[in-house]
């Protein structure tokens, strides 16, 4: 089974490459330094010639109104070169309840990818997350300053980049889903609490204030990015992979 894995020389889609690979399938990593301009539709026959499945894991370079455009253009452009080409399944990576958060554009922007994914030529699979415990230094970034860092109290069920790319690799090489799968971690928490928790295993002596109204996951009410009964858990905690 040969893969083109879109994106994939990021976080996620490095890691679903080397799972691949290492279960011994051919996956080949695609990405603007190999070559390939999925705005353009740029290298995307050559990328797709001869392969079973195509994962797109490339993300909008920005979150703001752009990022419907992206995903837009960039999905129309994969799913026309993917048809061509004769791939039997595509495969996209998208967020547990982007479609409850309508205040977010960029969560709007992800539920367009999925709908275009859809009602598109290509017997397909929506993969879910959670939020990446590698972004966790990001979120705290973006409302704090040299004494405090302010986090509003959402509920988030974070997991490990390791883990999402799990899960993206086991669905690449399983029949097409025609639906979507959720995957979470294995611990729910408030945000501001995940705050503390990172701030003190860093030794980071901010204080963590409770601000419902900071940052973007202020946007996120009751449980929206909570996983549902039907999702797979992952194994890694908060506490461990902050241990590595």
């Amino acid at each position: 089974m040969k893969i083109a894995v879109i994106g994939g020389t990021g976080l996620i889609g490095s890691q679903v490459v080397k799972n691949l690979n290492a279960s011994g399938y051919e996956a080949v990593p695609h990405s603007s330094s190999t070559g390939l301009d999925l705005l353009s539709g740029k290298g995307l026959p050559e990328a797709l010639a001869g392969h079973d499945v195509v994962v797109n894991v490339t993300d909008s370079p920005t979150f703001d109104e752009a990022s419907p455009a992206f995903f837009q253009t960039t999905m129309d452009n994969l799913l026309r070169a993917a048809e061509s080409a004769g791939v039997g399944h595509a495969v996209v990576l998208s967020i547990v309840g982007a479609e409850l958060v309508p205040d977010l554009v960029y969560y709007r922007a992800k539920v367009l990818q999925e709908d275009i994914l859809k009602a598109g030529p290509v017997p397909y699979s929506i993969v879910r997350a959670t939020q990446f415990f590698e972004f966790m230094d990001a979120v705290l970034s973006w409302t704090s300053d040299d004494k405090t860092v302010r986090l509003p109290a959402t509920r988030i069920q974070p997991m490990a980049s390791a883990d999402v790319a799990q899960a993206v690799a086991e669905v690449c090489v399983s029949a097409p889903l025609r639906g979507t799968r959720n995957v979470a971690g294995p611990e729910v928490f408030t945000l501001d609490e995940l705050g503390r928790i990172t701030l003190a295993a860093r030794g980071d002596q901010r204080t963590v204030v409770t601000d419902n109204n900071a940052g973007v996951y202020a946007a996120a009410s009751s449980d929206v990015l909570i996983a549902t009964g039907d999702a797979v858990i992952a194994t890694t905690t908060y506490r461990d992979w902050l241990a590595r």
